[in-house]
């Protein structure tokens, strides 16, 4: 007789998206469930579990679960939790949301509601308990995004870039050029500094354009600092790669900042793009502060 073996299942990605109310995580649910994924909001994470065995049994092999501080007397299990979901034989990824205080009391105050912490006290209090109550979670994240400084429409290209394609165990890469003027991004890995090369702000003809143009881009990498810089980021690249592969890391952030963010940094950003594309590294490119004045 011959028995024929049946395939094994595929195995569940699960994502959990968490992070402070106000920080944008209903906008990222939402951009997950437009790219195919089964979304639970606010589950109870002791129902995480139950959750696994029933995607199973349906055939759901993309879950994204919103965890937030409404199930607060719960968080105190959830190490427990995600231990019993790793004995299915899922590593749970987490994506958390965060903003600055002022933001988050600003959207919060914009929309009429209270945070879920807040009780009888400011919005700042119930914004610094999230906080508190959330730092395991935001220590263990694979993917942070700070969106102090950036709208919802770059919010939801940075999580459809992240988890709009199954890349396996690639390492996805965001190059992001900033101006430090504006503020450090939170969520960067890496944060690199190309102040050192000249500023084609002091160069009149140039000043108008941005580093997205010929004239721009070729002023900058045309400075003898430029590629040693970029061959030097690249070998530190490859350093840092297979060890965030091997701790379970999927995407990565590097910030390249210059003052303002139109000029130095974003044609900085744009090569090292290019060169990781060509490697066939997957890559996405932002640019947070090309057009604020």
């Amino acid at each position: 007789m011959t028995t024929t073996s049946t395939p094994a299942a595929e195995p569940i990605r699960l994502v959990i998206i968490t992070g402070l109310s106000g920080a944008g995580r209903r906008t990222a649910a939402h951009v997950m469930e437009d790219l195919g994924w089964y979304v639970v909001d606010n589950l109870p994470p002791v129902m995480l579990p139950g959750l696994i065995r029933l995607c199973r049994s349906h055939e759901f092999d993309r879950v994204a679960v919103v965890l937030d501080v409404r199930t607060r007397e719960m968080f105190e299990q959830l190490g427990q939790v995600f231990e019993q979901v790793q004995a299915e034989g899922i590593d749970p990824e987490v994506l958390y949301l965060e903003a600055d205080d002022a933001v988050i009391v600003k959207r919060q105050e914009s929309t009429r509601r209270p945070l879920p912490l807040q009780f009888d006290g400011r919005l700042l209090d119930g914004v610094d308990r999230e906080r508190r109550m959330l730092s395991t979670l935001r220590a263990a994240a694979d993917i942070v995004i700070d969106t102090t400084n950036i709208n919802v429409h770059q919010l939801s290209s940075r999580v459809a870039d992240a988890y709009g394609g199954d890349l396996g165990r690639q390492l996805r890469v965001t190059a992001m050029s900033f101006g430090f003027k504006n503020g450090i991004p939170l969520d960067a890995d890496l944060v690199l500094d190309v102040r050192f090369l000249p500023n084609p702000h002091w160069v009149p003809e140039l000043r108008p354009q941005t580093g997205l143009s010929e004239a721009v881009s070729g002023y900058v990498l045309g400075q003898d600092a430029a590629t040693p810089f970029l061959d030097q980021l690249e070998r530190l690249f490859e350093i840092i790669r297979p060890g965030y592969l091997r701790e379970g890391k999927r995407q990565v952030t590097v910030a390249i900042g210059c003052t303002g963010g139109k000029h130095r940094s974003t044609a900085m950003t744009e090569e090292f793009a290019r060169r990781l594309r060509e490697r066939d590294i997957p890559v996405s490119v932002m640019h947070r502060d090309l057009g604020k004045e």
